[in-house]
Order: C-alpha cells, then sequence, then structure tokens
C-alpha cells in the first residue's frame, strides 16, 4: 500500500484536478448537466488514452520526434494561451458554435493531461514500473471524472452571472497558467544548453 501512495500521490498532484475545476466550470459555462457529463467522460478518457500511449511509448516518442519535455510544455503553453486570450476577449456566442468541442483541446490535454503530469507518468514508470504507473494512473482518472461530472452542482450554486464572471476569471488564470508554462519550458531550454 505504501508503494500505491508513493506512486499515486505525485501524479494527483501534477494533474491537480480541483485546481483545473474551476477551469472545467468556466469553459462548460452555459451546457446543460448531460452535455457537461458527456464532455467530462471525453475529457478523461482523451486523458486516459494519452496517458497510456506516453506510458508505453513516451521516451521512445520524444525521442523519435526529436523534442524534449521543455518543448512540449512550451507548445502547451501556447495553445493554452489562444484559448485564454480567446475567452476573455471574444464574445460567448462567438466562441461557443454549437457542436464545438473543448473535452479534448484544451480540457483532455493540456489542463487534465498537461506536462507535467505526463513527465510525472515516465518518473512513475522508471520509479515503479509500469503496474504501478497504471494503477496509479487509472486510480487518478477515476478522481478527475468523478470531481468533473459533478461539476454541475458548482454550476447551480453559482447560476448564471456567477458562473460568466468565474469563467473571465479562469480565464486570466489561464493565461497565468500558459505563461508559467511557456516560461518554465523556456528555463529548462536555457538550462539544457548550459
Amino acid at each position: 500500500m505504501d508503494i500505491f501512495f508513493q506512486a499515486f500521490i505525485p501524479l494527483f498532484v501534477a494533474i491537480d484536478v480541483f485546481g483545473v475545476l474551476p477551469l472545467y466550470v468556466g469553459l462548460t459555462e452555459g451546457m446543460s448537466d448531460s452535455a457537461r457529463r458527456t464532455l467530462a467522460a471525453e475529457a478523461t478518457l482523451t486523458a486516459f488514452g494519452i496517458s497510456l500511449v506516453f506510458l508505453v511509448a513516451g521516451k521512445l516518442l520524444f525521442g523519435f520526434l526529436g523534442i524534449t519535455e521543455h518543448d512540449f510544455r512550451v507548445g502547451g503553453g501556447i495553445v493554452l494561451l489562444v484559448l485564454a486570450v480567446n475567452d476573455l476577449l471574444f464574445s460567448h456566442e462567438l466562441k461557443r458554435l454549437p457542436g464545438a468541442r473543448v473535452g479534448v483541446v484544451p480540457i483532455g490535454i493540456p489542463l487534465i493531461m498537461g506536462p507535467a503530469g505526463l513527465t510525472t507518468i515516465l518518473v512513475l514508470v522508471n520509479s515503479y514500473g509500469y503496474v504501478w504507473a497504471v494503477i496509479s494512473l487509472l486510480t487518478n482518472m477515476v478522481i478527475v471524472w468523478l470531481v468533473f461530472d459533478r461539476a454541475g452542482l458548482m454550476t447551480r450554486v453559482l447560476r448564471e452571472a456567477g458562473a460568466k464572471a468565474i469563467a473571465k476569471v479562469a480565464a486570466l488564470f489561464l493565461c497565468g497558467i500558459a505563461v508559467m508554462m511557456i516560461r518554465s519550458g523556456i528555463q529548462g531550454m536555457l538550462r539544457m544548453m548550459e
């Protein structure tokens, strides 16, 4: 059981589901509960699928493509920054076209499973092996799904005006997270060059 917690906790911290929850609420603002539940399942399955691929072939894939974790962090940060600026500057109606999906990007990747989570998975495989890494990943994904599946309660408590306010504040935080990802990626690149 001790090994489980040693493998579970770093990934739980890297995913930070409770830190992502306000962003999820902001991105799903205006959706029905059933649409939000479908999106929660889609986002969680996307994050889980990408994580499994990364768990099995992450180092090989990075080596084959010639990219580093730092490159990945900068790229993910740029995607998040563009989405956050879009949230802040453009109206809800222009942004949310019927059928538009945010479950894969940005919720599944990089909010649930971003560079920190993917890097943590590689560390878990190296430290504890594939079995414990998969158990930790699966447990964390169940927690993510449960939290997002119950997000409708949060929006009912906030009502429409509160949800819109949270959405704008979340977009500001998303900008900050994006810039932090870009900054830490660039710092990592510079350290590699020393």
